[in-house]
């Protein structure tokens, strides 16, 4: 059997990072572009999402009807007739629901 010699990878290294020196600060510029032009990229894709029409048919599908019990419904009906209050209040927000 023979002896495989195996020399250290260390001066190989050194060497290209001798010859790599002079361009350190081009490459960090080119490496920070880069993550740069991905970021925006990425967030203007994220920013303006395709969605179809399927997908918002899907959605508001699958979302619960809201419904009010029908002994509550007759409850505040009888209180809006009998209350002048009540029914200022009901028309007032009827005619602009956002006033306070």
């Amino acid at each position: 059997m023979s002896d495989i010699k195996v020399k250290s990878p260390l001066p190989a290294i050194v060497a290209a990072l001798r010859k790599v020196r002079p361009y350190v600060g081009v490459l960090i510029f080119l490496l920070l572009a880069g993550l740069y032009g991905y970021m925006i990229f990425k967030v203007n894709s994220l920013a303006s999402p395709t969605i179809s029409d399927d997908e918002v048919l899907s959605d508001v599908k699958s979302l619960p009807v809201p419904r009010i019990d029908d002994q509550a419904a007759k409850q505040l009906q009888t209180l809006k007739d009998n209350s002048v209050n009540v029914q200022t209040l009901f028309d007032q927000n009827r005619t602009n629901p956002f006033q306070e």
